[in-house]
Protein backbone atom coordinates (compact mmCIF):
# COMPACT_ATOMS: atom_id res chain seq x y z
CA UNK A 1 0.00 0.00 0.00
CA UNK A 2 1.62 3.33 -1.08
CA UNK A 3 1.08 6.07 1.51
CA UNK A 4 1.50 9.72 0.75
CA UNK A 5 3.88 11.86 3.32
CA UNK A 6 0.96 13.76 5.31
CA UNK A 7 -1.18 10.05 4.80
CA UNK A 8 -2.96 9.08 8.66
CA UNK A 9 -1.74 5.58 8.04
CA UNK A 10 2.10 7.03 7.25
CA UNK A 11 1.05 8.97 10.56
CA UNK A 12 0.17 5.86 12.37
CA UNK A 13 2.78 3.32 11.61
CA UNK A 14 5.71 5.63 12.22
CA UNK A 15 3.79 5.83 16.02
CA UNK A 16 3.87 1.80 15.34
CA UNK A 17 7.34 1.70 14.86
CA UNK A 18 9.33 4.31 17.36
CA UNK A 19 11.40 2.51 19.98
CA UNK A 20 8.55 2.82 22.35
CA UNK A 21 4.71 3.01 21.50
CA UNK A 22 3.18 5.51 23.57
CA UNK A 23 -0.19 4.54 23.58
CA UNK A 24 -1.93 7.40 24.43
CA UNK A 25 -0.39 9.41 21.29
CA UNK A 26 -1.53 6.33 19.19
CA UNK A 27 -5.42 7.13 20.43
CA UNK A 28 -5.26 10.45 19.59
CA UNK A 29 -3.65 10.17 16.54
CA UNK A 30 -6.46 7.50 15.68
CA UNK A 31 -9.47 9.85 17.16
CA UNK A 32 -8.28 12.86 15.25
CA UNK A 33 -9.02 10.47 11.77
CA UNK A 34 -11.95 10.35 9.76
CA UNK A 35 -13.77 7.19 9.83
CA UNK A 36 -12.31 6.24 6.86
CA UNK A 37 -8.89 7.29 7.85
CA UNK A 38 -9.25 4.68 10.30
CA UNK A 39 -9.98 1.93 8.92
CA UNK A 40 -7.40 2.40 6.49
CA UNK A 41 -4.41 3.34 8.78
CA UNK A 42 -5.28 -0.11 10.70
CA UNK A 43 -5.35 -2.08 7.71
CA UNK A 44 -1.61 -0.48 6.98
CA UNK A 45 -0.48 -1.91 10.18
CA UNK A 46 1.69 -5.31 9.48
CA UNK A 47 2.66 -8.21 11.53
CA UNK A 48 5.12 -6.19 13.81
CA UNK A 49 3.06 -2.93 14.19
CA UNK A 50 0.38 -4.96 15.65
CA UNK A 51 2.05 -7.23 17.81
CA UNK A 52 3.84 -3.77 19.19
CA UNK A 53 0.62 -1.96 19.49
CA UNK A 54 -0.52 -5.26 21.62
CA UNK A 55 1.75 -5.36 24.42
CA UNK A 56 2.12 -1.58 24.51
CA UNK A 57 -2.01 -1.30 25.24
CA UNK A 58 -1.74 -3.57 28.24
CA UNK A 59 -3.85 -2.44 30.56
CA UNK A 60 -3.84 1.29 29.07
CA UNK A 61 -7.16 1.68 28.04
CA UNK A 62 -9.86 -0.81 29.48
CA UNK A 63 -12.76 -2.23 27.62
CA UNK A 64 -16.45 -2.93 28.29
CA UNK A 65 -19.04 -4.55 25.80
CA UNK A 66 -20.48 -0.93 25.17
CA UNK A 67 -17.14 -0.22 23.59
CA UNK A 68 -18.19 -2.74 20.88
CA UNK A 69 -21.71 -2.08 20.84
CA UNK A 70 -22.87 0.49 22.04
CA UNK A 71 -26.37 1.09 24.37
CA UNK A 72 -28.20 3.25 22.13
CA UNK A 73 -28.35 0.50 19.56
CA UNK A 74 -31.27 -1.61 19.29
CA UNK A 75 -31.12 -5.07 20.33
CA UNK A 76 -30.02 -7.25 17.35
CA UNK A 77 -29.05 -4.08 15.37
CA UNK A 78 -25.63 -5.31 13.70
CA UNK A 79 -22.68 -3.02 14.21
CA UNK A 80 -19.65 -3.64 11.85
CA UNK A 81 -15.74 -3.51 12.61
CA UNK A 82 -13.93 -3.60 9.78
CA UNK A 83 -10.51 -5.63 10.41
CA UNK A 84 -7.16 -6.20 9.56
CA UNK A 85 -5.37 -9.51 10.62
CA UNK A 86 -1.80 -10.80 10.17
CA UNK A 87 -2.68 -14.25 8.46
CA UNK A 88 -0.41 -14.59 4.93
CA UNK A 89 -3.56 -14.09 2.77
CA UNK A 90 -7.16 -12.47 2.92
CA UNK A 91 -6.27 -10.26 5.51
CA UNK A 92 -9.00 -7.79 5.50
CA UNK A 93 -11.93 -8.88 7.51
CA UNK A 94 -14.91 -7.51 9.82
CA UNK A 95 -16.73 -8.85 12.72
CA UNK A 96 -20.16 -7.90 13.23
CA UNK A 97 -21.46 -7.65 16.55
CA UNK A 98 -25.21 -7.19 17.94
CA UNK A 99 -26.77 -7.13 21.32
CA UNK A 100 -29.48 -10.08 22.47
CA UNK A 101 -33.01 -8.54 23.20
CA UNK A 102 -32.34 -10.24 26.81
CA UNK A 103 -29.12 -8.18 27.84
CA UNK A 104 -29.11 -4.90 29.52
CA UNK A 105 -27.99 -1.91 26.84
CA UNK A 106 -25.76 -0.57 29.43
CA UNK A 107 -24.31 -3.17 30.83
CA UNK A 108 -24.59 -6.22 28.75
CA UNK A 109 -22.84 -10.08 29.98
CA UNK A 110 -22.46 -10.98 26.52
CA UNK A 111 -22.40 -9.84 22.40
CA UNK A 112 -23.26 -11.99 19.56
CA UNK A 113 -20.92 -11.95 16.43
CA UNK A 114 -19.41 -13.26 13.37
CA UNK A 115 -17.04 -12.96 10.84
CA UNK A 116 -17.41 -11.71 7.98
CA UNK A 117 -15.33 -11.77 4.67
CA UNK A 118 -14.00 -13.33 1.03
CA UNK A 119 -13.35 -17.21 2.88
CA UNK A 120 -16.68 -16.93 4.48
CA UNK A 121 -18.18 -19.33 1.77
CA UNK A 122 -15.37 -22.15 3.08
CA UNK A 123 -14.86 -21.62 6.43
CA UNK A 124 -17.89 -20.51 7.88
CA UNK A 125 -19.18 -17.21 9.89
CA UNK A 126 -17.25 -17.63 12.40
CA UNK A 127 -19.66 -17.52 14.98
CA UNK A 128 -18.81 -16.29 18.59
CA UNK A 129 -19.95 -14.75 21.74
CA UNK A 130 -18.24 -11.89 23.11
CA UNK A 131 -17.60 -11.29 26.64
CA UNK A 132 -15.66 -9.41 28.90
CA UNK A 133 -12.75 -10.20 31.19
CA UNK A 134 -13.35 -7.54 34.10
CA UNK A 135 -10.48 -8.60 36.27
CA UNK A 136 -8.02 -7.76 33.06
CA UNK A 137 -10.17 -4.97 31.63
CA UNK A 138 -10.20 -6.84 27.92
CA UNK A 139 -12.73 -8.85 26.16
CA UNK A 140 -12.57 -12.39 25.20
CA UNK A 141 -14.05 -13.29 21.53
CA UNK A 142 -14.72 -17.03 22.76
CA UNK A 143 -15.50 -19.09 19.41
CA UNK A 144 -16.54 -22.31 21.97
CA UNK A 145 -19.76 -20.36 22.29
CA UNK A 146 -22.60 -19.64 20.05
CA UNK A 147 -25.41 -17.16 19.77
CA UNK A 148 -28.70 -18.76 20.47
CA UNK A 149 -30.28 -15.96 17.85
CA UNK A 150 -29.02 -13.80 15.17
CA UNK A 151 -30.30 -10.36 13.22
CA UNK A 152 -32.03 -11.87 10.18
CA UNK A 153 -29.34 -10.70 7.52
CA UNK A 154 -26.60 -12.84 9.29
CA UNK A 155 -25.82 -16.08 8.13
CA UNK A 156 -27.14 -19.54 9.62
CA UNK A 157 -25.63 -20.02 12.86
CA UNK A 158 -22.85 -22.78 13.08
CA UNK A 159 -20.81 -24.23 15.47
CA UNK A 160 -16.71 -24.14 15.20
CA UNK A 161 -16.00 -27.67 15.78
CA UNK A 162 -17.41 -28.91 12.56
CA UNK A 163 -15.48 -28.91 8.29
CA UNK A 164 -13.23 -26.29 7.68
CA UNK A 165 -14.50 -24.06 10.63
CA UNK A 166 -12.69 -26.22 13.12
CA UNK A 167 -9.29 -25.36 11.33
CA UNK A 168 -10.06 -21.45 11.20
CA UNK A 169 -11.99 -21.02 14.43
CA UNK A 170 -12.33 -24.27 16.63
CA UNK A 171 -11.35 -24.12 20.15
CA UNK A 172 -10.14 -20.27 19.78
CA UNK A 173 -10.40 -17.92 22.36
CA UNK A 174 -9.05 -14.24 21.28
CA UNK A 175 -7.99 -11.73 24.25
CA UNK A 176 -9.56 -8.03 22.40
CA UNK A 177 -7.56 -4.94 24.35
CA UNK A 178 -8.89 -1.47 24.12
CA UNK A 179 -7.05 1.46 21.59
CA UNK A 180 -8.71 4.51 21.02
CA UNK A 181 -12.39 5.50 21.23
CA UNK A 182 -13.05 3.11 17.52
CA UNK A 183 -9.89 0.69 17.29
CA UNK A 184 -9.24 -2.29 19.36
CA UNK A 185 -6.61 -4.82 18.54
CA UNK A 186 -6.38 -8.55 19.16
CA UNK A 187 -4.57 -11.50 20.05
CA UNK A 188 -5.49 -15.33 18.90
CA UNK A 189 -5.35 -18.41 21.07
CA UNK A 190 -6.44 -22.45 20.66
CA UNK A 191 -6.88 -24.04 23.41
CA UNK A 192 -4.90 -21.19 25.91
CA UNK A 193 -2.24 -21.48 23.59
CA UNK A 194 -1.04 -18.49 21.83
CA UNK A 195 -0.73 -18.43 18.56
CA UNK A 196 1.31 -15.64 17.39
CA UNK A 197 -1.37 -14.13 15.09
CA UNK A 198 -2.46 -10.74 15.97
CA UNK A 199 -5.74 -8.18 14.71
CA UNK A 200 -6.79 -5.16 14.54
CA UNK A 201 -10.37 -3.80 14.56
CA UNK A 202 -12.44 -0.73 13.65
CA UNK A 203 -16.11 0.21 14.76
CA UNK A 204 -18.04 2.04 12.10
CA UNK A 205 -18.06 5.58 13.20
Amino acid sequence: MALADSDPARELIALLREAAVKPLEVARSLDDMTHAERVRAIRAAGRAEQRRLYEAVRGFRPLQLTDIVAPEVPALAPVRHYGKNTLPAFTHFEKRCCRPPDADPRQPDRLYGYNEGPTRWATGPGYFVLRPDAAHGELLVDYNLVPSERPREWPPIRRNEVGLARFVYGYMIDTLRGVSRHVTVGSAARKGRDLGSWFLLCREA
